[in-house]
């Protein structure tokens, strides 16, 4: 399970396993009070040379681990919401892709999108790609994920 949580990067990046994580009151699973720290995960994000830890935690009732993420970024993504938005919005409106990331990463965006919208949103759809990036966050959908 993942839970989002305010987290500054360059922080954690600096203090690694001495970052205050906050501390969980009880399990989202089952409830219980008694949740306890489970080490750590690396997961890489844009900007860093190295993976950062994230703070895992364990409920000893239900056996659920937990995993604190930075909000602000898709599960399994290591670029943010808003620049992945940026790139799609950039691209609808001039036809062209950011210079300073990757056009194959944004290409693996913009196609998991169109995949996306045509698989839910139908072949009709004529309100564009970031009209339809905004209502699948609404949702609460990843608009850009691989999997339907």
């Amino acid at each position: 399970m993942v839970i989002f949580v305010a987290v500054k990067l360059k922080k954690l990046f600096k203090k690694k396993r001495n970052y205050s994580w906050p501390r969980l009151e009880s399990c989202p699973r089952c409830s219980d009070y008694k949740v306890w720290g489970h080490g750590y995960a690396q997961a890489i994000f844009d900007g860093f040379k190295e993976p950062l830890l994230l703070k895992l935690y364990r409920c000893h009732v239900c056996g659920c681990v937990i995993r604190l993420r930075p909000s602000g970024y898709f599960k399994r993504f290591q670029a943010k919401i808003r620049t992945i938005r940026s790139c799609i919005s950039h691209k609808e409106k001039h036809n062209k892709w950011l210079s300073d990331i990757p056009p194959t990463r944004q290409r693996h965006w913009l196609k998991a999108l169109q995949r996306r919208i045509k698989a839910y949103l139908g072949d009709t759809w004529a309100q564009g790609v970031l009209k339809a990036f905004d209502h699948f966050m609404t949702l609460g959908h990843v608009p850009v994920a691989r999997s339907i």
